[in-house]
């Protein structure tokens, strides 16, 4: 039996660059969930009879909205959905799982990166049938009838078994429980070199991988432990958590310290990683080298055509406006059109369609390339075993010989985490009054060659974005940008990139602080961060 049940708009459920994300007492309001998912669907053609796929990060709150979002898309005329055991998909194997069924879309629960709990946060994005992210004219649907839904359809019928393979019905709706790992696990068997990923780690190389308590655990144990033959143990906390363990399922120096500290030691493995909590991004770090992610896009692009799956080349590299320089000058050798979008994955989405772009990377730990539409980090993981096996060199040789072929990229982001939205908002204001005036003035980094507010026209589409953060630039390469991040629940984060370009024949071997201490103290002169947020150091480093 279908029910309407009437009820009355949230004025909160805007989605952002990945969906809507708020915490978890939020979402656990009377109609709050439903509200959303039928905002959804009510901004959707055509879906009467066709596939969804839903699964998420198995964060706390995943399998009773699951059970909604069944129920829902019984009673609003879904023929199919496609469910992972036990509600589980990572956002890269939810990609995959939509493009290799034909799924008219999916609904992915995650708030990727944030902390899962009782008291931490939650989300649900909407996935098209390309695999990738809702664009803007969805989203911007999906929040216009979050605004005005009066009701909502939901099948009154018991909750359906997700612990269990296998095909059973709701109403008129078939649901099929799949497992959730293996076809993922054949699409990266198809890429790379499992023979000589295997060799090489049974001739007694040596990696750690850190799921962080998160949704990898079962694709990293299947793949890394199972069929490429790394010892058990290799992967670290491998059973997701609603809770994640207590900890926050972010791969970077903070979050990932346990196993940043592991890899520095004198007996460190040769090869460490880490994913987060959805899945799509990644941390490498070599022994006794921490890679940042926008130079793991560059040197990941600059020797694609080791794995087989790229070895004939690539179309062209793509990469967020954030993100450093590094891949720019990769594609400059290579002869590749590089492409630099605003941060959000559904950008690149377009690209990879059009067969524009082949891989592609933003620097807060997401790399991927065309063989879905999402960030993908066990995809990087394995591009680098790959690159590795071939190379037969360490990670740390490999950075200097990038460096010295393509010269090097110092950068760092600094988060500024939890600040009043009133204040982050007059620290942009304030930057965006004075933009006209900034360039030919001179500040600790140096002479000021332009100030923008970046705007990108889509080269698939021509849909131009605006206002995609502050570039400010220096005369010689420099740059600092700000922007605030979309992907928080409390207060909002101002993010502040520093980047130093140095050339081959420079100096490359600088520690980071110290390359960008001028262009650092620059931010701080021309934004007044300390005054508007009252904080004198940023919450994070990267």
């Amino acid at each position: 039996m279908i029910q309407t049940v009437a009820t009355q708009p949230f004025t909160d459920q805007k989605p952002g660059t990945s969906g809507l994300r708020k915490k978890v007492r939020v979402f656990q309001q009377p109609h709050y969930a439903e509200n959303f998912v039928q905002s959804v669907f009510d901004s959707l053609d055509g879906y009467e009879g066709q596939t969804l796929v839903v699964g998420g990060d198995g964060r706390y709150l995943n399998r009773e909205v699951i059970q909604t979002v069944l129920k829902m898309a019984a009673a609003n005329g879904f023929g199919r959905v496609l469910v992972g055991k036990g509600g589980i998909l990572s956002t890269p194997a939810a990609s995959h799982l939509i493009r290799s069924s034909g799924a008219f879309g999916g609904l992915i629960l995650s708030a990727s990166h944030n902390p899962g709990g009782p008291d931490e946060d939650f989300g649900i994005k909407y996935n098209i049938g390309n695999g990738g992210p809702a664009p803007e004219k969805v989203t911007d649907a999906i929040a216009a009838r979050s605004l005005a839904i009066d009701s909502y359809k939901l099948f009154d019928g018991p909750d359906v078994d997700i612990d269990a393979i296998g095909s059973s019905l709701l109403g008129g709706m078939t649901v099929e429980v799949v497992d959730p790992v293996a076809g993922y696990a054949d699409l990266m068997a198809s890429l790379f070199d499992f023979g000589a990923i295997r060799a090489m780690i049974a001739g007694g190389f040596t990696l750690a991988f850190d799921s962080m308590s998160a949704v990898t655990g079962p694709y990293a144990v299947e793949i890394f432990e199972g069929r490429l033959g790394a010892p058990a143990g290799t992967v670290m906390n491998g059973t997701p958590l609603p809770d994640f363990g207590h900890h926050h399922p972010d791969p970077n120096l903070v979050h990932a310290k346990i196993l940043y500290d592991r890899m520095m030691a004198a007996d460190a493995p040769d090869f460490g990683a880490a994913s987060d909590g959805d899945g799509d991004r990644n941390l490498i770090i070599g022994r006794h080298c921490y890679v940042t992610p926008s130079d793991s896009l560059a040197v990941l692009a600059a020797n694609a055509h080791l794995a087989p799956g790229y070895a004939a080349g690539l179309k062209g590299i793509a990469r967020s406006m954030p993100t450093s320089g590094a891949a720019d000058r990769v594609a400059e050798k290579l002869g590749l059109p590089l492409y630099e979008t605003p941060t959000g994955w559904k950008f690149f989405g377009n690209l990879l369609d059009a067969g524009m772009a082949t891989i592609c990377g933003e620097e807060s730990a997401g790399t991927g390339s065309d063989h879905v539409r999402e960030k993908d980090g066990i995809w990087a993981v394995l591009l680098w075993l790959n690159i590795l096996a071939v190379r037969q060199q360490s990670v740390a040789t490999i950075m200097a010989d990038h460096w010295t072929t393509y010269g090097r990229n110092y950068y760092a982001r600094h988060d500024y985490e939890a600040i009043a939205k009133d204040k982050a908002d007059a620290l942009m204001a304030a930057l965006r009054d004075k933009l006209d005036s900034l360039p030919g003035t001179t500040n600790s980094g140096g002479v000021v060659k332009s100030a923008d507010d970046f705007a990108y026209t889509d080269p698939t589409d021509q849909s131009v974005s605006k206002n995609q953060g502050v570039r400010i630039l220096f005369t010689d390469g420099s740059r600092v940008v700000f922007r605030l991040s979309g992907t928080g629940t409390e207060g909002a984060t101002l993010r502040v990139y520093i980047e130093r370009y140095v050339g081959p024949d420079g100096e490359l071997g600088l520690e980071t602080e110290v390359a960008l201490a001028p262009l650092i103290a620059a931010a701080q002169e021309v934004a007044d961060i300390a005054g508007y947020t009252g904080m004198d150091q940023p919450s994070v480093i990267t």
